[in-house]
């Protein structure tokens, strides 16, 4: 999965995961914002697996952003 990561117009950091609709999160610092977002991530992920849903390629979900 990828995490897309930009700066907004106020400061604040938007990091999202393009392959998982609507899993995106603010932060104060970049880092914030990517921890927050493997977190959702991973959290929704494991809803969809435990009710039979099909999730997408994990690799990467937990990897270091550059």
């Amino acid at each position: 999965m990828t995490i897309e990561i930009e700066r907004e117009d106020d400061g604040r950091w938007l990091a999202e995961v393009p392959e998982l609709p609507g899993v995106l999160a603010y932060g104060q610092t970049r880092q914030e914002a990517i921890d927050k977002v493997q977190a959702l991530s991973l959290r929704v992920l494991a809803d969809r697996l435990e009710h039979g849903e099909l999730v997408p390629q994990m690799s990467g979900v937990l990897a270091p952003v550059p």
